[in-house]
């Protein structure tokens, strides 16, 4: 089985997907997704409770996922965890044969989520990575974890002189990877990319741009209205809506999407969420007819 980081390296276009998780996920229902993405896919990401939405560990289903011969990206969030409990996960990641990790601070709770569960916060996502990132070297540990990291980025349109601060001290403190909140405006991307490549970050951490295949307008339209750092331009909401199958426009869109990616200099890879129908991203995937070496 290849790795994600693994992909990163030897191929152009590194893919990675999120698969469902929620309250009543189990199991099978992993195995099922994982049969659905894994000839299509490098790695699935496993988001960490986002948004306040309760599954199981991230950690339990990322065994689930290497069992059914996927490889993780498992996601770690400062939020709902003092020091100890992410070290210990950390450690428990490493033993479980986790070899990718999204390491987050936590999106904040929606309003009317009850009971409202208390933010943690005791370290910082760039402190976490720095602390996975000593691990990686403490001879103190007799089998020392060998994690390929990652942080998340919001990408947005730079003016002159501005420097990537927060991207480049999560470098600094040991990323190796960075992904991208959900962007579908592929000119600010362009804009955002040539910056990052001028700056010469792109040779010390991969970009990973999130990407979303759409059942329709209503699904992307809640997404962008209610969750933070989500970039859909109108005209793809028009698309789906004009549609008459707003599934394979759906599905046209985001191949679209990833064939402009695969153009861009300086992005290593993609990863796609799917809004309803997980079948939807290996069709879009095949779609985008990439050379993904």
């Amino acid at each position: 089985m290849k790795t994600f980081r693994e992909a990163i390296r030897a191929q152009n276009f590194a893919i990675s997907a999120e698969c469902f998780l929620k309250p009543e996920t189990d199991a099978e229902s992993i195995g099922f997704q994982a049969e659905i993405l894994r000839d299509s896919v490098d790695a699935v990401l496993l988001t960490d409770n986002q948004y306040g939405q309760l599954h199981m560990s991230t950690l339990a289903a990322a065994r689930l996922m290497l069992d059914n011969n996927v490889d993780p990206i498992t996601q770690l969030s400062c939020r709902n965890r003092n020091r100890i409990v992410l070290l210990a996960d950390l450690l428990g990641a490493a033993a479980l044969g986790v070899t990718s990790l999204l390491l987050v601070r936590g999106n904040h709770v929606p309003e009317g989520f009850e009971p409202r569960p208390k933010a943690i916060l005791d370290m910082n996502a760039t402190e976490l990575i720095g602390t996975a990132t000593s691990m990686k070297e403490d001879e103190r540990l007799q089998s020392r974890p060998d994690f390929f990291l990652g942080g998340v980025v919001t990408p947005h349109g730079p003016k002159p002189g501005w420097i990537p601060k927060k991207l480049i001290e999560k470098a600094d403190a040991g990323a190796q990877f960075a992904l991208t909140y959900l962007c579908m405006d592929i000119e600010l991307l362009r804009g955002y990319m040539k910056h990052l490549v001028a700056t010469k970050l792109i040779r010390r951490i991969s970009m990973i741009v999130s990407t979303a295949v759409f059942s329709s307008a209503d699904d992307a339209r809640w997404l962008r209205d209610n969750r933070p750092n989500v970039m859909i331009p109108d005209s793809i909401l028009e698309r789906l809506a004009a549609a008459g199958d707003p599934r394979e426009e759906g599905i046209a869109i985001c191949a679209e999407h990833l064939a402009e990616l695969a153009t861009i200099p300086g992005i290593a890879g993609a990863n796609i969420m799917a809004s309803t129908d997980l079948a939807m991203i290996p069709a879009a995937i095949a779609a985008a007819n990439l050379d993904r070496g």
